[in-house]
């Protein structure tokens, strides 16, 4: 196998894992600006390997989209981690992504990655398992999704909207002040 086809199977796998959720065959070949060929071979040879292997990954995939996802055969475990997460309290980080989305919502992943500074995928499934964050159609940006809030958390909160938050008004601007500083550097 050549360096170049390599690296654009790490290139892929790199991209699935940080994406998180189900990404379309166009869109990596625009990212990895390699040819469709290239992309559905690099595809095929990752797949093999997540087989072959001894992994506890597993590539997911449609007519048109792909994903990385958790192997079948380690269901057991990986539910036995949600059902532990679901029945502790939140954590710091939960805390910190669902404020995000509380007061910036609706809000695309990769803000909230920006933001936090880390791949927020757990994060977020965590919150939407609970009821408390839920996943729109962005309608901004075709693909993609927005997270908000829910009405279970509205109403654990004791508000009708987003906007009855605590000091919602100062922490909104000064978050959509900062990151339009961001988009300006």
């Amino acid at each position: 196998m050549d360096k170049n086809q390599k690296n654009l199977e790490a290139k892929i796998e790199a991209v699935l894992f940080v994406h998180g959720e189900p990404i379309t065959i166009k869109r990596l070949v625009s990212l990895t600006k390699a040819g469709d060929a290239q992309v559905e071979d690099a595809l095929n040879k990752l797949k093999e390997k997540l087989n072959s292997e001894d992994r506890g990954l597993d590539l997911m995939r449609s007519e048109n989209e792909v994903q990385l996802v958790t192997d079948a055969e380690l269901t057991e475990i990986v539910e036995k981690l949600t059902k532990e997460e679901l029945d502790t309290k939140l954590t710091p980080a939960a805390l910190e992504t669902l404020s995000i989305i509380a007061y910036l919502g609706p809000c695309t992943r990769t803000l909230i990655d920006y933001i936090r500074g880390v791949n927020s995928a757990f994060m977020l499934r965590s919150l939407m398992v609970r009821g408390l964050v839920e996943r729109k159609e962005n309608k901004e940006k075709t693909g993609g999704y927005a997270y908000q809030t829910t009405f279970d958390f509205l109403k654990h909160m004791g508000v009708s909207t987003p906007e009855e938050l605590p000091e919602y008004e100062k922490y909104a601007v000064l978050s959509k002040t900062l990151l339009n500083d961001r988009e300006e550097a």
